[in-house]
């Protein structure tokens, strides 16, 4: 038997984006609930590799409302990522429902929308898609056709090396997340090899003395967030030039895999008797591929027509026009180059609730939780 309810908004996703989202609707008093589908909050960052750090130093990785507890030039790991937003949700009492999967988003007769998850149906007025625009893992079709002796998942299931068989290790794709690895494989005893050409990288070190005085904050609060954006020439130019691309190398750079030994090699484009092949038809003799090969959208289950050709939802700063209640936040170029970033999705998160606290609506909302009002 399928329960029933009716809230005014819903929020998908329980990350940065959706606990972002959730403190700005309180503060306007809508009534909302956050649906989750980890077991807790902040597994997201928990599942990944076990020695991921941050690329932001904690002075930018807070949300609003609460500063991230460490030094503000440290660089923090991702558990510790995850426990501050488990701590940032019990602070202010955010109403987050975990182990809630949502597989259905559709509309209903009376213009509503319902959203479906296992057995509950929930009916809201709106419903805030807080997801990143990378959920489904993408790997190459070739795949399937490598020896099943070969190890070989995403980089997305990457923890340790003690996933690896012992031999050499094959990394697909010269983003940060495979230089990392890459990184790391070679330092565990592996020969290690990458392929691909990476986007260009920073000319400087993230945790260098400059950075962490100058270059940070001119970066972080400065160009990503009040220069890249959708309303100037030079956003629209830097959204055109990373849409859809991976992004720059920034922690680890192209003379470091040189250094470690990780053997730089061209696109790997299918299989050969089992084993990959590169595009100059090299063959490379591997016991583990690692495929670092980014991610597609995965916006499938919104039963809602706002998405163009390609599968990317259409809207004015996250919200969809066409849909009226429909909204996104957390998207990769959102409004600004920080958009997806920890210390700007606050200010597209504020601008959505003011637009959905402004909606005409039926019924009076809660008041707002007083742990929220005291920091208003």
């Amino acid at each position: 038997m399928r329960e029933h309810e009716m809230i005014d908004t819903v929020v998908i996703g329980g990350g940065q984006a959706g606990l972002s989202m959730g403190y700005h609707l309180a503060r306007k008093g809508v009534q909302f609930t956050i649906l989750d589908a980890h077991e807790r909050i902040g597994d997201s960052w928990r599942q990944r590799w076990d020695s991921l750090r941050l690329f932001s130093p904690a002075r930018f990785d807070g949300l609003n409302g609460m500063p991230f507890p460490a030094h503000p030039d440290a660089f923090p790991s991702k558990d510790q990522m995850a426990d501050y937003l488990e701590a940032y949700a019990a602070r202010f009492s955010l109403p987050v429902r975990t182990g809630v999967r949502v597989e259905r988003v559709s509309r209903t007769g009376d213009g509503s929308f319902l959203v479906s998850a296992g057995n509950r149906q929930i009916q809201a007025r709106q419903v805030v898609v807080a997801m990143a625009d990378f959920q489904r893992p993408r790997i190459p079709a070739f795949a399937a056709e490598l020896d099943g002796s070969i190890v070989q998942f995403h980089s997305s299931a990457y923890r340790n090396l003690g996933q690896l068989r012992p031999g050499a290790a094959l990394i697909v794709g010269l983003g940060n997340s495979g230089a990392e690895i890459a990184r790391e494989a070679v330092r565990g005893g592996h020969e290690t090899y990458i392929s691909g050409a990476a986007s260009g990288e920073i000319p400087f070190r993230i945790e260098g003395r400059l950075a962490r005085l100058v270059l940070a904050r001119l970066l972080f609060r400065g160009v990503f967030y009040r220069v890249l954006r959708l309303d100037t020439p030079f956003g629209r130019k830097a959204y055109a030039q990373t849409d859809g691309k991976a992004t720059p190398l920034i922690r680890v750079k192209s003379r470091d895999l040189d250094a470690d030994g990780v053997a730089r090699v061209a696109r790997t484009v299918g299989v050969r008797d089992g084993l990959p092949v590169l595009e100059n038809g090299r063959t490379l003799a591997v016991t583990n591929v690692i495929w670092s090969t980014g991610y597609d959208a995965g916006f499938s289950w919104i039963d809602v027509p706002v998405f163009d050709g390609q599968g990317k939802p259409v809207h004015t700063r996250g919200i969809c026009a066409a849909e009226p209640g429909l909204c996104f936040v957390g998207l990769h170029f959102l409004y600004a180059m920080s958009s997806s970033m920890i210390h700007g999705v606050g200010r597209d998160a504020e601008h959505l609730a003011d637009w959905i606290a402004r909606r005409p609506r039926e019924t009076r909302a809660p008041s707002v939780p007083s742990s929220v009002a005291a920091v208003a």
